[in-house]
């Protein structure tokens, strides 16, 4: 399996990265959590999002996944390959061809081959990473020319696992701060979405907001080396 060694650009503090609990995520995450986490108009817009920016037949990398995928049901892809912190929820999760088990703020390296990768997919996880740097190296090495990367989150989180930089911050400042991370590995500027969604049932029909809708969408351009190096 060939995987370059990826530079890493520091771009968060040490106080940014510290967390409430500073307990092993593997012990937080220890037992399965068989809920949705986010609300069922946040998850429609996923699965259009996902209808609209990634091809049939694509590899799938559903980094910190869970019992569920967001996938659109009927849309057939050549992979889909699940990373996340609970055996037990992964092995729910139908739509896995394969997956492993891994803490990424233990250990940042992916076990997946060079330009591998069409679609790299984290929903509400990126929220919990204390060396996101790292982590947009490494996507940067596994994602092939034109393949995305596709960040989605709310305003939930579990409040005393994610660091200060996403805590002190607004909603505006973490797509920012999503968006700053990539590009100081060597994405380009990606684009960026904030939307509301309405609320579940009747309350909706009068205008009541939903979980709100953000995502960071990036996309590596061709001509570019695992590296981050220009070929030619």
């Amino acid at each position: 399996m060939p995987q370059t060694v990826q530079p890493v650009m520091e771009v968060l503090s040490p106080a940014e990265r510290r967390k409430l609990d500073g307990d092993d995520d593997a012990l937080f995450y220890a037992e399965p959590r068989f809920v949705q986490h986010l609300d069922a108009a946040f998850r429609a817009r996923l699965t259009a999002l996902y209808r609209e920016r990634i091809p049939p037949c694509a590899v799938v990398l559903d980094l910190m996944s869970s019992w569920v995928c967001h996938l659109p049901e009927e849309v057939s892809y050549q992979e889909v390959i699940g990373h996340g912190l609970n055996e037990r929820e992964l092995q729910a999760n139908p739509r896995l061809d394969r997956h492993w088990v891994q803490n990424l703020n233990a250990d940042q390296r992916l076990p997946l081959a060079d330009a591998s990768v069409d679609a790299v997919l984290m929903v509400a996880g990126w929220q919990y990473l204390q060396y996101p740097e790292a982590i947009a190296a490494e996507l940067l090495r596994v994602v092939r020319p034109r393949g995305q990367v596709i960040v989605a989150f709310s305003n939930r989180m579990f409040f005393q696992k994610a660091p200060q930089v996403w805590t002190d911050g607004g909603d505006r400042d973490h797509l920012a701060t999503v968006a700053r991370v990539l590009m100081a590995q060597g994405w380009p500027r990606p684009e960026l979405i904030a939307e509301d969604t309405p609320a579940p049932g009747p309350l909706g029909w009068f205008g009541a907001k939903g979980d709100p809708f953000f995502a960071v969408i990036a996309t590596r351009p061709d001509g570019t080396r695992p590296d981050g190096a220009s070929q030619g």
